[in-house]
């Protein structure tokens, strides 16, 4: 009498009305590193969103200045101490935590966007428009990004036309390094997307869908693009986690952005006079820069697990 094979004891394992989502989270589940990046991401976020909540219960302007308090040592009234200029540590973390992680999430998000609509078209029309997209895809991955990624955020944008209020507004620093890091960032989406989908054009059921007239955006839409997301949500994933560096580095540089709007590359970049005097002002936007980019990281390696349909239960 012949064994049942591993695939057989899991489908007989499974309840009976279980859907693809049900073996996704059970694969997620055993990831155990991922699994704790995910909750910690999400208690981050909940801990950043409520930034104003807590800087009301405990009575504190994270933006006010006050010499007075200048470098107080971490308490029960500044549970992680003041800065340079008198602001609370911790709120001004949470705050910074907003902007950073809205800054990789949206940047990370745009890339794939962006890549996804261009690997689309490239792999399902293919010929010439396939040809110029890759090279226009080879030559971005060929530029040296992190210097000219620099070069960009130094560019004066109010000698490009647009108005200087805009230019100097909080928000003029955030759209930048998302355009940016959209620009240069989409090829490596690109190439995957377009490699899932020179694979399934040729699968009987998109043929079916093209005989039957279906137009090519159709096709893309409903028969290709579901079936090359899996990739691109984990390759998103895990960019999210190198965006958030991108944009430390290039706050710490004086590039990203900009103060008074708190990020923890301009805190870490703040920290720089005081090292000596006040370390902890250096080390937790570091520590928090650290954890972050590796829950992505972890979660992003889980999700891959977890998403890969010939994994086993």
């Amino acid at each position: 009498m012949s064994k049942a094979s591993p695939l057989t004891k899991t489908t007989q394992s499974l309840p009976p009305h279980f859907s693809p989502w049900y073996l996704v989270w059970k694969r997620f589940c055993r990831h155990k590193a991922g699994l704790v990046s995910g909750i910690f991401i999400l208690v981050l976020a909940i801990l950043c969103l409520s930034a104003p909540l807590l800087a009301a219960w405990f009575g504190h302007d994270p933006f006010a200045v006050d010499f007075f308090v200048r470098l107080e040592p971490a308490g029960s009234q500044y549970w992680l101490g003041t800065d340079e200029l008198g602001r609370d540590v911790f709120l001004r973390l949470l705050y910074g935590g907003q902007i950073s992680l809205a800054v990789g999430t949206v940047a990370a998000f745009a890339t794939a966007v962006l890549g996804t609509l261009i690997g689309a078209c490239a792999g399902y029309f293919g010929g010439k428009a396939d040809a110029l997209l890759m090279r226009i895809a080879d030559f971005t991955l060929s530029l040296p990004t992190l210097p000219l990624m620099i070069v960009l955020a130094a560019v004066d944008l109010s000698k490009m036309g647009l108005p200087q209020s805009w230019v100097q507004g909080e928000n003029a620093s955030f759209i930048r390094i998302i355009v940016i890091v959209a620009l240069f960032g989409w090829p490596a989406t690109a190439r995957l997307v377009r490699s899932g989908t020179l694979s399934v054009r040729e699968r009987d059921y998109v043929k079916a869908a093209i005989g039957y007239g279906a137009s090519p955006w159709r096709v893309i839409r409903k028969h290709i693009l579901p079936n090359v997301l899996s990739p691109v949500i984990i390759a998103t994933t895990m960019a999210v986690g190198g965006v958030i560096l991108l944009e430390s580095a290039l706050s710490f540089l004086g590039l990203g952005i900009q103060p008074p709007m708190p990020s923890w590359g301009n805190m870490l970049q703040n920290a720089q006079d005081v090292i000596w005097q006040s370390p902890g002002l250096a080390i937790y936007p570091g520590i928090a820069i650290l954890l972050t980019v590796m829950a992505f990281n972890f979660l992003g390696d889980a999700l891959q697990d977890a998403l890969d349909p010939k994994s086993m239960v």
